[in-house]
């Protein structure tokens, strides 16, 4: 017996002729919905699933809808009027007075009333009936619709967690504009609903690889092949508890591309039921993620129209895993090991992985066994009609809210309601990133608002000044030692005087004179520096004015200059400086003292602050124009 083929399912990069456009339908109420307490079926799992496929970003890559509820018209194109008025009607609060039709329509156990069931429904059948629509319109190529996939639903019972079947509905929109529509199942459960609508025609072929034998809900036999026109149509493969990923790759690969050869459809559809992954509550397979997964890959190689569909899954954490790593197969990308961070990620502890890691559990299904319902299946296939056609008919009318002029309509509205916004949800929502941007441009408060939070280890996305900076300029220690002279003052003009500001060197004693040596390395040190600035120094003078204690003139001690204060820097086109002990005439001590005082009675004078308002940079003024004049003094 030959061995099955090992398992492959990396994301190639899809070339510029076979990039495919993504249309993903969420409506993010649907995750407020809930069944009953302790029921398995979970709808918050699909809240999950976005928010992951959200963080991987998987969003730039697609375009994102929320697709416009069915109604209850759209609904009974399949479903009768009454059992659809019904689940209008009916609510936790008046059930008591529905008991009769309660029982008519199964709902009950399995599929409980619970509030705002209805609006849930509408939500699950708009966004599949959407999907088609724009799979028709060759708006698409891949439709997704996760919150889609309830495959048990009868067209006047409800079954299996399932009320409406959107699938049905999907189906009957694309037989609109295509011949032939393929239906695979990939559900751990026969999808009896969707093969009993279609058992009688050759329009719509079911295919069905589901767990058979003492299980829910107990159909799905080998020899059940259709009637009538829809004759050798219907295609089920019965299995056994606990298949593996390498299993399931040989049956499923074959199967499909036998189908692919004889029935030659026009488009596809894909339920891809969680419940068949390994670990699952009510499940009894052993598919991985990738072995899950490598049947969405196998069915978007054909290269035509699919939608894909969610379905059963009820271990909340696998089953987003692998519909977030499904989705991004369908795009075209790899997802990394590690999740990323989302509102969810505390469900996946402790490994925080994007993997579904199959058990030890036995596999029940031989590969004789395999091998002998595959050779029946494909003996079935042979007695088809190869491609059976269709009478031409006129393609009936589009629905409302389903073409291109409701599309244009709503593009208006959005624009005249956003008419300041730069970027609407609309146009958020329809944008998808080009391979060869460089730089994309993140809104960041856009995607905080739609479920992309900032990851705790990724990188600046964000250019600022300081992210650049130069590796060659001086160190800020070499700097401010070279600008010792300079910090003490501020020149009273700039550059239009060229007059600054020096203090004694840091080796020289306080109070000392200072000799012309040193006073001449001070101002060599300090000048550059200084005069480079001057600019800067002059923006910045009414806040260092202020913050610096005011220049006093100069004291003479013993008829010798005292150094203790500041001295004023020479500048370039003056004569040379003053030496370090100048004998100084008595009458010019007697008026420096009189301008001393003469200073001190006007920064005092009660008019003087009243004029100035207190302001600090007059008292500098003042102060740096006593000191010049005494060395103009001086030079004399």
């Amino acid at each position: 017996m030959a061995a099955f083929a090992p398992l492959d399912v990396q994301a190639s990069a899809p070339t510029a002729g076979e990039k495919k456009t993504v249309a993903y339908f969420y409506d993010s109420d649907v995750g407020n919905y809930a069944y009953v307490a302790g029921h398995p079926m979970k709808p918050h799992r699909i809240r999950m699933a976005h928010a992951m496929i959200m963080n991987y970003g998987l969003y730039k890559k697609m375009e994102i809808y929320r697709a416009k509820p069915a109604t209850k018209l759209e609904m009974t194109q399949f479903h009768t009027d009454e059992y659809v008025e019904f689940l209008n009607k009916v609510t936790p609060d008046n059930m008591d007075a529905y008991t009769k039709e309660q029982g008519r329509f199964n709902v009950g156990d399995d599929c409980p009333v619970f509030d705002g069931l209805f609006e849930f429904c509408g939500i699950s059948a708009g966004g599949s009936m959407e999907g088609a629509a724009r799979l028709n319109r060759g708006k698409c190529d891949v439709a997704i619709n996760w919150a889609g996939g309830l495959h048990h639903a009868k067209k006047s019972e409800a079954s299996g967690f399932c009320y409406i079947n959107d699938i049905v509905l999907g189906i009957l929109e694309l037989l609109r504009f295509n011949q032939r529509v393929l239906y695979i199942d990939i559900d751990v459960h026969h999808g009896d609903g969707v093969e009993e609508a279609f058992y009688t025609t050759d329009r719509v072929m079911t295919v069905s690889f589901h767990k058979y034998g003492e299980y829910f809900p107990g159909t799905g036999e080998l020899r059940d092949i259709g009637v009538g026109s829809g004759k050798h149509y219907s295609v089920n493969f019965p299995l056994r508890d606990g298949i593996d990923d390498k299993s399931y790759k040989g049956i499923f690969e074959p199967v499909i591309k036998s189908v692919m050869e004889y029935y030659r459809p026009n488009a596809i559809v894909l339920q891809c039921g969680g419940d068949s992954l390994s670990g699952d509550r009510l499940g009894c397979f052993n598919l991985s993620m990738r072995g899950h997964a490598n049947c969405v890959n196998f069915v978007k190689s054909f290269n035509l129209p699919v939608l894909v569909l969610g379905g059963g899954g009820y271990t909340m954490r696998n089953v987003s895993r692998t519909w977030a790593y499904e989705t991004g197969l369908l795009v075209g990308q790899n997802l990394g090991p590690q999740l990323p961070f989302n509102d969810y990620y505390e469900y996946y502890a402790p490994d925080y992985e994007l993997d579904v890691k199959p058990s030890n559990m036995d596999n029940a299904n031989s590969q004789d066994y395999l091998q002998k319902i595959k050779i029946q299946v494909i003996d079935n296939l042979r007695q088809t009609t190869f491609a059976p056609s269709v009478q031409m008919t006129d393609v009936p009318r589009d629905p409302v809210g389903m073409n291109d002029e409701a599309d244009a309509e709503l593009d208006d509205a959005d624009e005249d309601e956003n008419a300041d916004s730069r970027y609407t949800k609309r146009r958020w929502d329809k944008y998808i990133e080009r391979d060869d941007e460089l730089d994309p441009s993140d809104d960041e408060d856009g995607n905080e608002a739609n479920g992309v939070r900032r990851q705790p280890n990724a990188p600046k996305r964000r250019r600022n000044v300081m992210d650049f900076q130069n590796p060659h300029a001086v160190a800020d220690d070499d700097m401010a030692s070279g600008a010792v002279s300079a910090r003490s003052g501020r020149s009273r003009n700039g550059s239009a005087n060229g007059i600054g500001s020096h203090t004694a060197s840091d080796d020289g004693q306080e109070g000392s004179p200072l000799s012309d040596e040193s006073e001449g390395e001070t101002f060599n040190g300090g000048r550059e520096d200084s005069l480079s600035s001057g600019n800067r120094d002059i923006e910045d003078d009414d806040v260092d004015m202020a913050d610096e204690p005011a220049v006093a003139g100069p004291t003479v001690r013993g008829g010798h200059l005292a150094t203790d204060g500041p001295q004023e820097a020479t500048p370039p086109d003056s004569p040379p400086p003053v030496a370090a002990n100048p004998t100084v005439s008595s009458n010019i001590l007697d008026d420096t003292g009189n301008n001393a005082m003469d200073e001190g009675d006007t920064l005092h004078d009660p008019e003087f602050a009243k004029e100035a308002g207190h302001d600090e940079r007059e008292k500098g003024d003042v102060a740096a124009e006593k000191a010049t004049e005494f060395v103009e003094h001086a030079e004399q």
